[in-house]
């Protein structure tokens, strides 16, 4: 639930993004932004950096990332001299 939660809180302020460059805060070509849009865009891309780092935290918890568990090798009982 947590996993599901943090990816979609973390694709939301994407989207906030990309509407203000849509509206025009922030263009490319020319070159120019706003305060409020230059701003705005790092509050959303850190809120969503901290939720993606969540759900990736989360995943690789669940064992849907990263590298699956060996199984466990016995190590050999030393001998009774």
């Amino acid at each position: 639930m947590i996993l599901a939660l943090s990816l979609v809180l973390g694709i939301v302020p994407l989207i906030g993004v990309a509407w203000i460059f849509i509206s025009g805060m922030i263009t490319l070509s020319p070159p120019s932004a706003t305060v409020d849009g230059l701003f705005m865009t790092l509050i959303l891309l850190t809120l969503s950096a901290c939720f993606m780092l969540n759900a990736f935290w989360e995943a690789r918890d669940k064992g849907l990332i990263g590298k699956k568990p060996s199984a466990p090798t016995k190590a050999a009982s030393p001998k009774a001299s």
